[in-house]
């Protein structure tokens, strides 16, 4: 296994419960890292938290409540005294033509796909600017790059969350703090159930693959200790597209 010499850096990863977010966690906790966990429910982190308790502190967040989200870097500062790292993972992606999706929805979007990562920057952002130091990685997605149809309101925020993501990185690099982006394409995870219960369907999405197979979730978790570490300080505004070669054929 790579070293990336995480230990004693503490990190906030959102949507940590499960897919992901989950690999994430799990890929910095085996790093050394202090992992402060974020989901809708503590009571699904609690698997985590198992793994490395002395390391692991988890919190309820409904991303959609600001207040909420900007405590969780006081709360990560509070548990372990310092703030290193954000992996802004967390988001929700409701598929629906166009037409039929409704005025709620995209709010609801927008509030968790992009709001939630601006307030967490912006207040993790305040520590970190302060010891001269942080990173800030923001999970996105192929569809923010190449957009969906039936993902439109999902397609424009991780859209929004790439150009925040380049847009920050340069306000920010001489304060030391580096601001990068993952856009991942077809994880088996969860979010794919309905095509990995669906012989066809499966078959028809890896047509479109050139690696002909889903992402592991674990195959993410490299690519963001990597950009929570030392060695990528000169890395910033950078967006890692970990698709299997999709994006290439489009």
């Amino acid at each position: 296994m790579i070293h990336f010499e995480l230990e004693g850096r503490v990190a906030i990863v959102t949507g940590a419960s499960r897919g992901l977010g989950r690999a994430i966690a799990v890929a910095l906790l085996e790093q050394g890292a202090q992992v402060l966990a974020a989901a809708r429910s503590a009571g699904d982190l609690q698997s985590l938290q198992a793994l490395a308790p002395e390391r692991t502190r988890v919190a309820a967040c409904d991303l959609r409540d600001t207040a909420a989200v900007a405590g969780l870097a006081d709360a990560a500062v509070a548990a372990f005294g310092r703030l290193d790292i954000v992996v802004n993972n967390a988001g929700i992606a409701p598929a629906a033509p166009f037409l039929e999706q409704v005025e709620e929805t995209w709010r609801d979007v927008m509030s968790v796909n992009v709001l939630a990562p601006m307030v967490l920057a912006r207040v993790a952002g305040r520590h970190m600017i302060d010891r001269g130091s942080g990173k800030i990685i923001n999970i996105a997605s192929t569809s923010g790059l190449l957009g969906k149809a039936s993902l439109v309101a999902y397609s424009a925020s991780k859209g929004a969350l790439l150009q925040f993501t380049k847009a920050l990185a340069a306000e920010w690099a001489g304060a030391g703090i580096q601001v990068n982006a993952i856009a991942p394409g077809a994880f088996a995870t969860d979010a794919q159930r309905v095509v990995l219960d669906s012989p066809d369907l499966l078959a028809r999405r890896l047509r479109k693959i050139p690696a002909k197979r889903l992402g592991n979730a674990v195959e993410i978790g490299a690519l963001v200790c990597y950009l929570a570490a030392d060695r990528s300080s000169f890395v910033t505004g950078s967006v890692f597209v970990i698709d299997g070669g999709e994006s290439c054929c489009l």
